[in-house]
């Protein structure tokens, strides 16, 4: 496994995959599939609180990818894993959206083509939001080939079971 740790978030990765943790200030808006991912640690002004999106794939990553994985599904072949985590501010914690508690395991009947963000062929995907830590996360995985989900979610899982998520205050401390 070869580490992977910014911002209080750490994973390990298992060998043939590569991921990018980057962050942004809550003032940036969503990162477009032009602009290229701003690496951590914060960029953020002091009082501000840094978000965190963590991209995790067992396929090579291009530079240009937006926050959802824009750039990357369009590359995936059947497969192909893509695991993405995508920090919301602290104002979100206490919300029902992510009522949830604990990074999530994933089953494979829970994976459907129609939850991708962007129907593409043969691919399915899953949304789950939850917090951990006292931080609200978006955790959003893409499968190359939904006709391998059985073979390939028990892969996420093991990914997912290495994600650690600290607390973290302001500036990611």
């Amino acid at each position: 496994m070869t580490p992977l740790s910014a911002g209080g978030v750490s994973v390990g990765l298992p060998s043939g995959w590569e991921g990018e943790i980057f962050n942004r200030g809550p003032e940036a808006g969503e990162r477009s599939l032009n602009t290229p991912a701003i690496p951590a640690p914060n960029l953020v002004s002091e009082g501000e609180v840094a978000r965190n999106v963590v991209h995790l794939a067992n396929f090579a990553l291009p530079a240009e990818r937006g926050d959802f994985g824009s750039g990357a599904v369009e590359i995936m072949n059947s497969g192909a894993i893509l695991v993405i985590l995508f920090e919301h501010g602290p104002e979100s914690v206490d919300t029902p959206l992510f009522a949830r508690t604990g990074v999530p395991q994933l089953t494979v009947d829970e994976f459907d083509p129609q939850q991708m963000q962007r129907t593409l062929s043969g691919q399915s995907g899953r949304q789950i939001f939850f917090n951990e830590a006292g931080r609200a996360f978006c955790l959003y995985v893409v499968l190359g080939g939904h006709r391998q989900r059985g073979v390939l979610v028990p892969i996420v899982n093991e990914v997912l079971r290495g994600l650690v998520i600290e607390p973290v205050g302001p500036l990611g401390s």
